[in-house]
């Protein structure tokens, strides 16, 4: 009884940190035109403000699983939480744009030991016949704080401002902090006795940061200029990988395990394809529509309500059936929603906006839940944390790609200039080729996700090998 309580407990804290982040992104998402309005920003300065954290989080959640891997998973999240409460309150208290900015870095840092440690903590808490579950509850966890944040983010920014958004993040993160301290004990690490690869910690961090900022400052050749370089990064990167003994992302799983590899391409299409969701819509329904925040993040919420509803039943669907073909399924509803808002217009009834998020939420809820739980199910419990990391890499290059997708759409399209009633027709026209593009992208993740192979039938053949081998 003990160790059932023991493991609740560890659900709970983790689907509490869970929570966190996806809030933090959404409801910003829906503050950005009234941050923009105090700051008289451009739509290409206010993505930094979004596209900021991911990139500190993106550079920093593999080092930091690896790191967690070594020394302590239960460390590393306290830390994350700490430094995320301090981040917070530096947002809440911001006097520009740019500072702004900085504290959401910060913020992105401080939540990257949260990626990199959650999930692999439930991954070794639970056993394999639970897993489904509990990662299928956190990741409806996760799609509520998606679906609670553009709502009451709305409510706050219309009736408090966007900075008690932060102000309320730092109490939260704080009272986890807390209870984690409380009441976790064991520090569920399993690499102790390996060296962390601080070189390749910076070459993988350096070429990520000139890869997303290449793409942000895009079509002019200063953006084609730091492409170049974090391609040659990138090979760099691989090659010291593949050299190392004990490297920080370990690209040998990926060579050798199709299932782990196809998963992750799978899940960086799909976020790259999906992200930005809610970031379009939020200036098409307050910029176009003319909605109040309140109203525009009551209708942002109907895909994470679908999602959160249903993906606590689609990662028990996955312990039952193959991953594959669920996620799969998942990933083809995804297209479908997508192609719909490629046909927005100002006179696009409000109906028909709601039913496309909707069918999107259902489609992330297929494809999230028992993706996650085939990239956790393929790899050794010692690699719980890289592949945490990966995870969540996936989806904050995703995220990224996906904010950058849509800046270049609105810099090639509208170049910098202010959203003012003006510009609602290039406005218009730069969200749906950005919803062309998306729907494109989802039909390559798609073949991604058929293409990983069958995972309960290469965990037969490794449990048949095994007596074997003794």
């Amino acid at each position: 009884m003990a160790q059932a309580t023991d493991k609740r407990l560890i659900l709970l804290i983790t689907c509490m940190a869970a929570f966190l982040t996806p809030f933090l992104g959404s409801s910003i998402n829906i503050a950005l035109p009234s941050v923009g309005q105090e700051f008289s920003a451009d739509p290409i300065m206010l993505g930094w403000v979004a596209m900021g954290f991911l990139l500190s989080a993106a550079i920093f959640v593999v080092p930091f699983g690896r790191i967690a891997d070594i020394y302590g998973r239960r460390m590393v999240f306290i830390a994350g939480l700490c430094i995320v409460v301090v981040s917070s309150l530096f947002c809440s208290i911001s006097s520009s744009l740019l500072m702004l900015v900085v504290s959401r870095v910060v913020e992105g840092f401080g939540s990257a030991m949260l990626f990199g440690t959650s999930i692999a903590i439930l991954t070794s808490a639970f056993p394999a016949k639970e897993r489904g579950k509990v990662l299928g509850i956190n990741v409806a966890v996760v799609y509520s704080g998606l679906s609670l944040g553009p709502f009451l983010g709305g409510i706050i920014t219309q009736y408090a401002g966007w900075r008690s958004i932060y102000g309320l993040t730092m109490v939260y993160s704080l009272l986890i902090a807390l209870l984690a301290l409380w009441k976790l004990n064991d520090e569920w690490r399993c690499a102790e006795t390996e060296p962390f690869d601080y070189a390749g910690c910076v070459l993988y961090g350096a070429m990520l940061f000139a890869l997303m900022y290449g793409l942000s400052l895009m079509p002019d050749m200063d953006g084609a200029y730091w492409l170049v370089a974090g391609l040659l990064g990138l090979v760099l990167f691989i090659w010291w990988d593949m050299r190392h003994k004990n490297p920080v992302i370990k690209l040998r799983m990926f060579r050798n395990n199709v299932t782990f590899t196809f998963s992750n391409m799978a899940a960086l299409i799909n976020y790259s394809a999906t992200f930005a969701v809610s970031f379009l819509l939020s200036l098409y329904l307050q910029n176009i529509k003319g909605f109040e925040p309140q109203m525009a993040g009551f209708i942002l919420v109907a895909a994470p309500v679908v999602q959160a509803l249903f993906s606590p039943m689609t990662g028990r669907l996955s312990d039952r059936v193959e991953p594959r073909i669920v996620a799969s399924a998942g990933m083809g509803l995804c297209i479908v929603g997508l192609a719909l808002f490629a046909f927005l217009t100002p006179d696009t009834p409000l109906a028909l906006v709601i039913a496309g998020l909707m069918l999107l939420g259902l489609g992330f809820a297929l494809f999230s839940s028992p993706n996650t739980n085939a990239i956790m199910s393929s790899v050794d419990k010692c690699d719980y944390g890289v592949a945490s990391g990966m995870v969540s890499t996936m989806r904050l290059i995703g995220q990224m790609v996906s904010l950058g997708i849509a800046m270049l759409t609105f810099s090639v399209i509208m170049g910098r200039a202010e959203l003012t009633p003006g510009q609602n027709d290039v406005l218009m026209s730069s969200i749906r080729v950005a919803f062309i593009i998306f729907a494109f992208l989802c039909v390559a993740g798609m073949f991604a996700s058929m293409a990983r192979g069958n995972l309960r039938k290469e965990t037969v053949q490794v449990t048949a090998v095994v007596p074997q081998s003794k």
